[in-house]
């Protein structure tokens, strides 16, 4: 276990380094009526990064929290999400923060997804973001919830909000893309807000 920081009753370890993203699970949980302190993977600075080698969000996501939870001692969380877009079979799926070759270059993943659909007419632009949670714990009990958001792709980026592929998805129902919406409407209906939100019920059963 790592000293950098003592476990403690009731604290949960999110196997990122993101404080957006341990902001946006503590509110969450909180909303939950999980009272658990929530804490990043940047707590214990020793543990480096999982490699992401699953070839489903399921499996990546529980790679990343079965080896925080090995690492600390303590229950761990942890997500991987991306983009699915029905003419490409699916891709770029778990490639899609590195699809166009270098990892977390958002603009030239963005790029390079809408060339290759730029002779694709609206009726098959259809996608959606998918997104899978994992809660691991040290005694090996894991559990996985999946969440989706459909929309369909923009020719192009619209909205200064989000990242990733967000300016260009418009969610179902919408006339707008996931970047223009606000923190809290984009919470209530994507993938991250529900895979989290069903992963919630887990937490509870489980940690209390």
């Amino acid at each position: 276990m790592s000293s950098s920081t003592p476990s403690r009753p009731g604290r949960l370890v999110l196997a990122t380094r993101n404080a957006h993203k341990v902001t946006e699970l503590q509110a969450i949980l909180t909303d939950a009526g999980l009272g658990l302190e929530l804490v990043g993977a940047d707590a214990y600075p020793d543990i480096p990064d999982v490699a992401e080698t699953g070839v489903t969000f399921a499996e990546n996501a529980l790679l990343k929290a079965r080896t925080l939870a090995e690492a600390t001692g303590l229950p761990a969380v942890a997500d991987d999400s991306g983009l699915c877009v029905d003419v490409l079979g699916g891709a770029p799926g778990i490639f899609s923060a590195r699809w166009a070759g270098r990892h977390g270059d958002d603009k030239a993943n963005l790029d390079l997804l809408l060339a290759q659909l730029s002779d694709i007419d609206a009726p098959h632009r259809a996608a959606h973001f998918a997104c899978a949670a994992a809660l691991a714990l040290p005694d090996g009990t894991e559990r996985v919830a999946e969440g989706q958001l459909r929309g369909t792709l923009r020719h192009t980026p619209s909205g200064t909000g989000g990242f990733g592929y967000d300016p260009v998805l418009q969610p179902d129902g919408d006339s707008r893309t996931c970047a223009e919406l606000t923190p809290e409407e984009k919470n209530a209906i994507s993938h991250r807000g529900r895979a989290f939100r069903a992963l919630a019920g887990e937490v509870r059963e489980l940690l209390g």
